[in-house]
């Protein structure tokens, strides 16, 4: 699988489409969709099941230089004022400002990023790594290590500052619940 044919399956779910154009158009500082609602959209068209199975939450991240909570507060209420109309779960969070609660809520040491991909590249699982935005008429497609585990339907820990070996094998048991297909490479 390659970008175009990842996007092409990731844009099948219409709700990936309208975050990514409210995205565009409240021109929020390096704003990328993230995640599983990607991955997970790919894995229902590659196995046949509804567009949205699986799907607990739209992840947005986005960096912008005010870390108070009320800044990042305003972005999520306008960001879900003006999606309200999807009816599901939007989760935005300035990157900016994780390194500030990760490790009182995970225990879990978070250095500061630098830029809303640098929270992508954290992510617990590879195949997950992965982020798209609107560009003019097409997107940008942030994707470290590929789409191979996607079309693959691989969970690979992804190990780094903040990995837990924990959370990821409670994430690949809860994934492989909904998609059974899915082989769960251990961490070590």
């Amino acid at each position: 699988m390659d970008r175009d044919a990842f996007l092409a399956l990731a844009l099948k779910n219409p709700v990936n489409v309208a975050i990514t154009d409210a995205l565009a158009q409240l021109a929020l500082p390096d704003a990328w969709l993230v995640s599983g609602c990607l991955v997970q959209t790919a894995w229902n068209v590659i196995t046949g099941r509804a567009i949205d199975h699986g799907i607990a939450d739209y992840d947005v991240f986005y960096f912008d230089l005010d870390t108070s909570w009320e800044a990042e507060d305003a972005v999520i209420r306008k960001l879900g004022a003006s999606l309200a109309y999807l009816g599901v779960r939007i989760e935005a969070r300035n990157q900016a400002r994780v390194h500030l609660w990760y490790p009182d809520k995970h225990g879990l040491p978070y250095p500061p990023l630098t830029c809303s991909t640098d929270g992508i590249d954290r992510f617990l699982t590879q195949n997950t790594q992965i982020g798209i935005r609107r560009a003019g008429e097409g997107y940008d497609v942030y994707a470290p290590h590929g789409f191979g585990d996607v079309a693959g339907l691989i969970a690979r820990p992804n190990p780094g500052p903040n990995f837990s070996a924990g959370n990821y094998a409670a994430k690949a048991a809860r994934w492989k619940s909904s998609w059974p297909e899915l082989t769960v490479i251990a961490a070590e």
